[in-house]
């Protein structure tokens, strides 16, 4: 039986199922199989990491859909192994994505009301993040979870090319050299647009009555 909340494996599978093809039917029926056996443990092992019920739901389900999209031909004897690295990259890539936003909200609270050089990237103030047993308390990641919301929804309001360079900087983790080169702009033009889109997040944030 699939977890609440979390398409069968039988479900992942009718969706890439080619009726034209003898071949791939027993291929998807070979991992239909191991999904379906794999798939309460993959839960299991998830929710430990990230004590998250929902998150972990998604984890497993992203690495599901990752595993039938990209390996469905593999032999079955490959699919444990390929299975469990796609659930450890998932996993990684749900704490990075909380970290980076734990970041935009450090910026808008320590910077968002701030230095006024246009030139300044509020970035190379910040101390070091490290990548060790990173967590947040449950009260303390509801905060920040609404906090995000309202941040995401800001973002989408600022000029496209702020918007570029505070995804670039502040998601994709670029540095201003690399930033500059995706945008096809000055270090100096990254600089200016990551201050403008802080302040410009933290002045909408503000007017919501959101301090940080």
């Amino acid at each position: 039986m699939a977890l609440s909340g979390m398409p069968s494996a039988g479900t992942l599978i009718i969706r890439r199922s080619d009726p034209t093809s003898e071949s791939t039917l027993a291929s998807q029926s070979e991992l239909s199989a191991f999904l379906a056996e794999v798939e309460r443990r993959a839960f299991k092992q998830a929710l430990f990491a990230v004590r998250d019920e929902d998150a972990a739901l998604d984890i497993v389900q992203d690495a599901m859909l990752k595993l039938a999209e990209k390996y469905a031909d593999r032999p079955p004897g490959e699919l444990p192994m390929l299975f469990q690295r796609i659930l450890q990259n998932t996993i990684h890539d749900h704490f990075r994505r909380q970290k980076v936003r734990s970041t935009w909200t450090t910026l808008l609270s320590a910077l968002g009301q701030k230095d006024d050089d246009e030139d300044f990237d509020p970035l190379e103030t910040l101390p070091g993040k490290s990548d060790s047993n990173w967590a947040i308390d449950p009260a303390g990641a509801h905060q920040q979870a609404q906090v995000i919301a309202l941040i995401e929804q800001a973002l989408a309001r600022l000029p496209a090319r702020q918007r570029q360079a505070f995804l670039l900087r502040y998601w994709e983790e670029l540095d201003v050299a690399e930033t500059a080169a995706a945008m096809g702009c000055s270090e100096g033009s990254v600089k200016t647009h990551c201050s403008r889109a802080v302040h410009a997040l933290a002045e909408m944030l503000k007017a919501k009555g959101i301090s940080l």
